[in-house]
């Protein structure tokens, strides 16, 4: 789940306690190419004013124009599926690729409960599955793995939901302010740790939630889990490596740190002289980034993010970066 879908749920929550009226529209089944995947959503309030997306805007003007014009009655079925483009000319109407069929289900928000608690788990970094009857209207929430998928079987919708990715920089150096702002944009929420005082004047909270204490307190104190990629970048190793020595025997996805192939290889041999196990070693990306070249730190920020989001789609890395200078 991203933040997108986050604000979503939010807004339907906020709407709801409000006393307005609210329709979700889930993403279900796609045929051929579609500019959404399933589970995207939408929400549509009673004034028409939406959220959320899910298609390239052409069907969102539809549902708006359906919601002023009365096709979505106030006493309609709480739960039914709307089809778009089952024909060449309407994929063309509503903006799909050739061939492209898109199946939404509009679901009338009448309890938001269920919304509040998804929201708590989110919070709580749960992952949890929403199991949408579309008979009965009924939602269950279940416990749920990164594993998991989307699932619907015309009967049911079991859509997964979760926090967002998390990236926690050490180090607050110019290369980790490109490496935050690439991060936002690609909607990881961005933690930093700098112990160096001299080093956070200029940040803003926008680019990123400060974390205290020493680099090993942040890995531990932040909850280190599978959705979250850690980075080294201060260049020095009493930081680095007292990071590093944590992040390495946790549940992060992603560990690295800066620095050429020759200083990667002197950081594996000190932490391995600290105790740390060659498994948990043979997890640290040093050199870090995809190879494209880079020089700047706004280029190397880019390699960085490349190869995170890489690993965090399950693509296998087939363009490792070969050197990287110091920087």
């Amino acid at each position: 789940m991203d933040s997108a879908d986050l604000n979503v749920l939010r807004s339907v929550l906020e709407w709801r306690r409000a006393g307005q009226r609210v329709m979700l529209y889930s993403v279900a089944q796609t045929w051929g190419t579609a500019p959404r995947a399933p589970g995207a959503m939408l929400a549509l309030r009673e004034d028409g004013v939406v959220i959320g997306s899910v298609s390239g805007g052409c069907v969102e003007d539809d549902l708006i124009a359906r919601q002023h014009d009365g096709r979505i009655p106030v006493d309609g079925p709480a739960v039914q599926l709307i089809t778009y483009g089952i024909t060449r000319e309407e994929a063309a109407r509503f903006g799909l690729p050739c061939g492209g069929t898109l199946r939404l289900i509009e679901e009338r928000v009448d309890d938001a409960a269920w919304v509040e608690q998804l929201l708590v788990h989110c919070e709580a970094h749960e992952i949890v599955a929403r199991e949408l009857n579309l008979e009965t209207g009924q939602v269950i929430l279940t416990p749920a793995s990164k594993s998991d998928v989307l699932m619907f079987d015309g009967q049911t919708l079991r859509a997964i939901y979760g926090p967002r990715w998390r990236l926690l920089l050490i180090g607050a150096g110019q290369l980790s302010r490109y490496v935050a702002e690439m991060a936002r944009l690609l909607d990881f929420e961005v933690l930093i740790c700098d112990p160096r005082t001299e080093f956070v004047y200029g940040w803003e909270a926008q680019h990123g939630r400060f974390v205290s204490g020493m680099p090993d307190e942040a890995v531990l104190s932040i909850q280190t889990d599978e959705r979250t990629a850690i980075v080294a970048l201060t260049h020095d190793p009493r930081l680095d490596d007292m990071a590093l020595l944590t992040a390495l025997d946790s549940k992060a996805f992603y560990v690295g740190a800066l620095g050429s192939r020759i200083n990667s290889q002197k950081r594996r041999d000190n932490l391995a002289q600290l105790g740390l196990s060659q498994q948990a070693i043979a997890r640290l990306h040093g050199p870090i980034g995809l190879h494209i070249g880079s020089h700047n730190p706004a280029e190397i920020a880019l390699s960085l993010m490349a190869e995170i989001v890489a690993i965090k789609n399950g693509v296998e890395l087939k363009q490792k970066k070969p050197l990287q200078e110091d920087v």
